[in-house]
C-alpha cells in the first residue's frame, strides 16, 4: 500500500491510500465528519494538498552511498556510513516550489530513497532492522555546495529551509523491490539514475548503524544516500525524484 498526507478543501489534515496507477485518486480514511458508517468517496489528488508524507523530528542523511557518487566527489568509498542530520525546518512536500537560498554558485539536487521508521529504535540489530521500518518515500537531499564546502557539520548546507522535499506516499517495504530503480529528472532531462541495489550499505545496516548512537522515533526518515550525476538547479526548474514502486516526488525551485 502506499499512504499518503493531505490538506482537504476544509483545511482539516487527513491521511488515506494514494490509488491508481499515476496516484491520481485518494482514498481517504474514515474520519470523525464520517456519517452512517458510509465509506469516505475517493478524492481526486488535484483537489487537495499533498503533505510530506510524514513528521519526521529529525532526516538522518547518509552520505557517500553509491561508489559512483564517491568517485565523482573525489572521496574515498567509506568505511562506515557517513551521517549528518537535517532539521525539521528542511521538511516539505510533493507539489510544494523549493525556495532555495540566494546567492549561491551552485545548489544541487540528490535523489534517494527515504526510510520511513515506525517503531521506535534504539540498539537495534541488522536481523531486527526492518521491523522497525514502516515503508519508504521519495527524497531530494538538496545541498548548498557553496557553504558545504566550507563548513564541517554542513548546517548552511544541507539544513536550509526547504531542503528535504519528500513525498508524495509512504509505500509498504512490499512495494518496493530490493533493486528498485532510483531517479532524478530536471525539466524532463534525467540526470540521475541508478538502483537500491548499488548502495554501500543496506537499510538494516544503516538502521543498526544509526540506533547505536540516537534513537529513532516513528516518523523518522533515513535518507540513503544518492548515485552519480548531481547537478545544479537553476530558477524555475521542475526537478522529480521517481523511485520505483513508490512513485515521482515533484518540485519546482524559486531562487530569489
Amino acid at each position: 500500500m502506499r499512504y499518503v498526507r493531505f490538506r482537504d478543501a476544509t483545511g482539516d489534515i487527513r491521511t488515506g491510500e494514494w490509488t491508481g496507477d499515476t496516484g491520481a485518486e485518494i482514498d481517504p480514511y474514515p474520519d470523525s465528519v464520517s456519517r452512517l458508517d458510509l465509506e469516505p468517496e475517493p478524492l481526486a489528488a488535484t483537489d487537495v494538498d499533498i503533505l510530506p508524507p510524514c513528521d519526521p523530528s529529525k532526516v538522518v542523511c547518509v552520505g557517500l552511498n553509491y561508489a559512483d557518487h564517491a568517485d565523482e566527489q573525489g572521496k574515498d568509498v567509506p568505511d562506515r556510513p557517513l551521517l549528518f542530520l537535517k532539521t525539521q525546518n528542511t521538511v516539505t512536500g510533493h507539489g510544494e516550489t523549493v525556495d532555495l537560498p540566494a546567492d549561491k554558485e551552485r545548489i544541487d539536487h540528490e535523489a534517494e530513497l527515504g526510510v520511513v521508521i515506525g517503531e521506535r529504535a534504539s540498539g537495534v540489530d541488522v536481523d531486527e532492522a526492518m521491523a522497525h521500518v514502516a515503508g519508504f518515500t521519495c527524497v531530494n537531499d538538496l545541498s548548498n555546495r557553496d557553504d558545504q564546502a566550507v563548513e564541517q557539520n554542513w548546517v548552511r548546507g544541507k539544513a536550509f529551509d526547504d531542503a528535504c522535499p519528500l513525498g508524495p506516499v509512504v509505500a509498504t517495504p512490499d512495494e518496493v523491490p530490493v533493486d528498485a530503480s532510483v531517479e532524478c529528472r530536471v525539466n524532463g532531462e534525467t540526470r540521475q539514475a541508478s538502483s537500491r541495489e548499488e548502495f554501500i550499505f543496506s537499510v538494516p545496516e544503516l538502521v543498526a548503524e544509526i540506533t547505536t548512537y540516537l534513537t529513532l522515533e516513528p516518523g523518522d526518515v533515513i535518507s540513503t544516500g544518492t548515485p552519480a550525476g548531481v547537478g545544479p538547479l537553476a530558477d524555475g526548474d521542475t526537478v522529480e525524484v521517481e523511485v520505483e514502486g513508490i512513485g515521482t516526488l515533484r518540485n519546482e525551485v524559486h531562487i530569489p
